[in-house]
């Protein structure tokens, strides 16, 4: 079912964006079954849309094969109830081909990844964003992060030029400087949240305009990040700020004891409330088991907050 370009933009511009994990078996293999059941549970929860192979997904950890396999259970088992969207990037000749799979498959958008390791000139990268989305007719969604940071400039040119880039994903958390594309480009793109745990610096984000950010905690306390994001867009301070501080400065703190925690984390906090989807692949690491001790205390304290 092809949504329309108007749908998909109300999708992203209100309403809590999911990044479901990629379910691997006890062999590190994808996981088919397991992972329809994962999106059929996210549906439940009032996502507004669904972002699959993703960072928190393990995109840069996924072969071609299982790519192709993801969006296309993605594809049928939403079948249109919400949007989805998959990850393109690495290198220009993959990010089109793995734009032609997610096309195929079904896949209403695609969300582009910063390029693969190099360091680059902006001018650079405008030219490999503007040659991936010039052969997609798919919109794109830009995830301004990493080694493919736009400036406001830049990120203009680069709408003028591709009439499908809807989107621009922010993860750098620099909200001044955010602030000033939002004004500059005003509502001709959608703006995201997408820092890791975007719900810490999300009062910032929906001061400037951004309405909604990507979830990663959704995977295994989705009433709890339902609730904070309603309390923030009804503007329930207190709920906020104890949320803020009970939730997610400890997960935080947590998160920064190991470099890729934003995503270890999320699967072991999957593991801990009985969804499991295996473990992360290397070069990712998961957590210790006196730090599953301490993200299950995070954990249960989710029915107490969501009173």
């Amino acid at each position: 079912m092809e949504l329309s370009y108007t749908r998909i933009e109300n999708a992203l511009r209100d309403g809590l964006l999911s990044f479901p994990i990629t379910d691997m078996n006890e062999n590190g293999q994808f996981n088919a079954v397991t992972f329809a059941d994962r999106l059929e549970w996210f549906v439940s929860h009032e996502v507004s849309a669904v972002f699959v192979a993703g960072g928190t997904g393990e995109f840069f950890s996924l072969s071609k094969e299982e790519y192709k396999q993801i969006v296309g259970v993605t594809s049928k088992i939403i079948n249109g109830r919400v949007p989805t969207v998959s990850s393109v990037g690495r290198s220009i000749p993959e990010a089109i081909e793995f734009a032609k799979i997610a096309e195929e498959a079904g896949i209403d958008a695609l969300l582009l990844m910063p390029p693969y390791l190099t360091e680059c000139p902006q001018s650079g990268i405008v030219e490999y964003a503007k040659t991936i989305m010039q052969n997609t007719k798919l919109p794109v969604i830009y995830y301004n992060r990493g080694n493919g940071i736009l400036s406001g400039e830049q990120i203009k040119k680069l709408a003028d030029l591709c009439p499908n880039f809807i989107a621009l994903k922010d993860g750098t958390g620099n909200i001044e400087e955010l602030n000033v594309t939002i004004k500059s480009i005003g509502s001709r793109l959608v703006y995201i949240g997408g820092v890791p745990t975007a719900e810490i610096i999300s009062e910032a984000y929906l001061s400037i305009g951004v309405n909604t950010y990507s979830s990663a905690v959704f995977n295994f306390v989705p009433k709890l990040a339902n609730h904070f994001y309603k309390s923030l867009r009804a503007g329930d301070t207190e709920k906020v700020n104890r949320i803020v501080k009970e939730f997610f400065v400890p997960f935080i703190r947590l998160r920064s004891k190991n470099q890729g925690y934003s995503v270890s984390l999320i699967k072991a906090g999957c593991q801990l409330i009985g969804k499991s989807a295996g473990d992360v692949r290397a070069p990712l690491i998961m957590p210790s088991a006196e730090e599953l001790l301490e993200l299950q205390k995070i954990i249960d304290k989710e029915e107490e907050l969501l009173n």
